[in-house]
């Protein structure tokens, strides 16, 4: 029987497997009929639609930059704009001084410059989805490192490289809730080059590499600290057709992945060495609609060798982005994680049992936007599968509600709730604890990153104030609180930390503040100083007596 039953298990999460695939080709099958029906497509790119003014007897005339072949270079390469995250910032647009530098040359703009980057040192969005097409637009104001951006070779061939170095100095004061109550001091090295080189519109090659390096740490660096030449993406797209004035690609190879609000699939730019996957991914672009299907593995972090991608995990979704008016947001998604994992009895002892030999998959949708100053978001997440040989079901919640004051200095604020469901015992046939993917907690959690989004309670808070466009200050108070008292207490990564079985010492984690100050110096500049700090609360206070964590760091960051 025993044999019998891991024999239909195994078929079961094969069929599961097949299904993610097969929503894959099911895509595929549909760009390929929209191809050979439009053998001659309009021209490439989100904002490509027929004129409202051109007689319906005649052909709009072409862009300036239309090559001969059809073309438009201003569309060339093609990105996809990040989503709004939760926690949204509405920028300054009056007349200012946008960077440091700006203030030092007495250069007051307008309104905000066009640039590529956002002002802030932190940037989840991908090397690849830098948006410089605004280069191929006469009067574009210059920069030092144009010559490197967009250089033709030939009519057809657009070639450009970039980068990205950082430092970061930490201090932390009992981080990781160790008993020990260590200290933690050390430093951070980051770089990152890529190359990117297109086709017209049709082909994409884009690889980049990345150096991750960390030193004088008193406790043993996180593997997240440390990747020593390595590969961060490299892959090709191709193009299939043009589906209702929209491009649609295949991408194949090593990439990153950034989706919606950035809980469940993140970049993840805190971490040294950011996050990647391996697999096979289609989008289409529209006006009205973004839609993606993918199929990857997460990539496995080797300090000393390249990377190899893990092959006992599977993750496949379906992501859908609907855009119905400037500022409003709709995300509908199902994502699956199949992961073949043997959980060994020490995990299971440390409560490990979502990081192996589960079927878990998410449906999920979230609403985001703002109405002039008033901002709101709702995002709902449930799972269901195996895991472990319990029957899962799990569910998670973000809501909040934000307004921008009409005062100078920027000021806006948020009240949040986020709730992520735990499990009150092992032994009921049925697993309740959520699994959190591959999320940017850290944004979202406090930067302490002693919580993540499973079997857990957060009430939270979030003042942002800009004295200057330049300067950004941003502080966030949460209040932590188990959902079940007999679950344990994650951390960001998503790793079992604290528990008490019986669930007598309290269901209050503690409270945390944090502070972040980002100073951008110039376009390619930035400077961020934070402070963090946790009070403990009854269940800290009964697991961990003492613990009493704080995090400074300072960072500066340099793009190219």
């Amino acid at each position: 029987m025993a044999e019998l039953k891991v024999h239909l298990n195994n078929n079961l999460r094969s069929r599961r497997l097949k299904l993610g695939l097969a929503c894959i080709g099911a895509l595929l099958c549909l760009t390929s009929q929209a191809q050979s029906t439009n053998p001659t497509p309009p021209a490439s790119g989100p904002s490509a639609a027929p004129s409202a003014s051109a007689p319906a007897s005649a052909p709009a005339a072409a862009p300036a930059n239309t090559t001969s072949a059809g073309y438009d270079k201003t569309k060339v390469p093609f990105v996809s704009a990040p989503s709004r995250p939760g926690l949204f910032m509405l920028p300054p647009t009056g007349p200012g001084y946008y960077s440091l530098w700006d203030l030092i040359t007495s250069n007051k703009r307008e309104k905000p410059p066009v640039a590529p980057y956002a002002p802030f040192a932190l940037l989840t969005t991908p090397a690849y989805d830098i948006d410089f097409r605004y280069l191929a637009t006469p009067g574009h104001e210059k920069d030092i490192f144009d010559p490197v951006k967009r250089i033709e070779l030939g009519s057809d061939w657009l070639l450009s490289f970039g980068g990205n170095f950082w430092y970061r100095y930490t201090h932390e004061t009992d981080s990781r809730l160790n008993a020990g109550d260590i200290n933690n001091d050390f430093h951070l090295l980051r770089t990152r080059f890529h190359a990117d080189l297109w086709y017209r519109d049709k082909v994409r090659l884009f690889a980049e590499l990345l150096d991750a390096r960390a030193f004088g740490s008193e406790l043993p660096p996180l593997i997240t600290d440390r990747n020593h030449a390595d590969i961060l993406n490299m892959f090709a797209d191709i193009k299939l057709a043009n589906i209702n004035n929209g491009p649609a690609y295949i991408r194949v190879g090593r990439q990153e992945l950034m989706y919606g609000s950035q809980r469940l699939i993140s970049t993840l730019d805190w971490v040294n060495t950011r996050r990647t996957f391996q697999g096979v991914k289609t989008f289409w672009r529209t006006p009205e609609w973004d839609l993606d299907a993918f199929w990857v593995r997460p990539m496995i972090t080797e300090k000393g060798n390249l990377d190899n991608w893990d092959t006992q995990q599977n993750f496949f979704g379906l992501w859908a982005t609907n855009k119905p008016k400037p500022g409003h947001t709709i995300d509908l998604y199902f994502l699956s994680l199949i992961n073949d994992r043997s959980v060994t009895a020490a995990n299971l002892q440390a409560g490990n049992i979502l990081q192996g030999n589960a079927d878990t998959h998410t449906l999920g949708g979230r609403l985001a936007g703002n109405f002039d100053n008033l901002l709101y978001e709702l995002e709902g997440m449930y799972q269901f599968g195996q895991r472990s040989n319990l029957d899962v079901s799990a569910f998670a919640v973000a809501t909040g509600v934000g307004y921008r004051l009409p005062l100078p200095m920027n000021p806006q604020g948020w009240i949040r709730y986020d709730f992520a469901s735990g499990d009150s015992s092992s032994t009921d046939g049925r697993s309740n604890t959520f699994n959190q993917l591959f999320p940017f907690g850290h944004y979202y959690l406090g930067f302490l990153d002693r919580v993540g989004r499973q079997n857990i309670h957060d009430i939270n808070a979030q003042l942002t104030m800009q004295p200057m466009p330049w300067i950004t200050f941003i502080t966030q108070y949460h209040r932590f609180y188990l959902a079940n008292n007999r679950d344990y207490l994650y951390n960001a990564a998503g790793a079992a930390t604290l528990r008490d079985i019986t669930g007598q010492s309290g269901s209050h984690v503690g409270d945390e503040l944090d502070f972040r100050l980002n100073l951008h110096v110039s376009r390619h500049q930035d400077v961020l100083l934070g402070y963090s700090k946790m009070w403990s609360g009854e269940f800290l206070k009964n697991q961990r007596r003492g613990a009493d964590p704080d995090l400074f760091y300072v960072q500066y960051n340099f793009r190219f």
